[in-house]
């Protein structure tokens, strides 16, 4: 079976904060599914969920935490077709609420890129990769060779 990411949901605290982060801050459009108790985002070729924390963890059978995690030990990126647009979607994060928690810089594999967290504190790459075809619906392709 071919491998796949479908739909990445994000268990935050306050959904409706979480709205305005990714809608009015970085200006993603939320899909008219959405309601007050989850919102969903065409990104690319998957669907970003945002829903909330303690829901997510009663769905799953687990408990929700008692504080918002430091480092879940993952993180999302946004790729983007140039490294310009690295330091520009890192400061419009910061502008919409985020935290900025690595500024871009230079990668030794010939890159470029940075980290924000989001309002609850879900870590996203910006980078810019030389060696990953991007295409213009946000679609990213591994290249045929090493």
């Amino acid at each position: 079976m071919e491998q796949r990411i479908s739909l990445i949901t994000l268990g935050v605290r306050d959904i409706a904060r979480a709205r305005r982060f990714y809608e009015q801050g970085l200006g993603w459009q939320a899909h008219p599914l959405s309601s007050n108790d989850v919102a969903f985002y065409q990104a690319g070729g998957f669907i970003l969920g945002l829903y909330g924390e303690a829901a997510l963890a009663e769905d799953a059978g687990l408990e929700a935490p008692a504080q918002p995690l430091a480092f879940r030990g993952a993180a999302l990126a946004h790729n983007v077709p140039n490294p310009q647009l690295v330091d520009l979607l890192l400061a419009e994060a910061e502008r919409a609420g985020g935290t900025l928690v690595k500024p871009a810089e230079e990668k030794v594999w010939g890159g470029y890129s940075g980290y924000f967290a989001d309002p609850d504190g879900h870590l996203w790459e910006v980078a810019w990769n030389p060696h990953f075809t991007l295409e213009a619906d946000g679609t990213i392709r591994l290249p045929d060779r090493a």
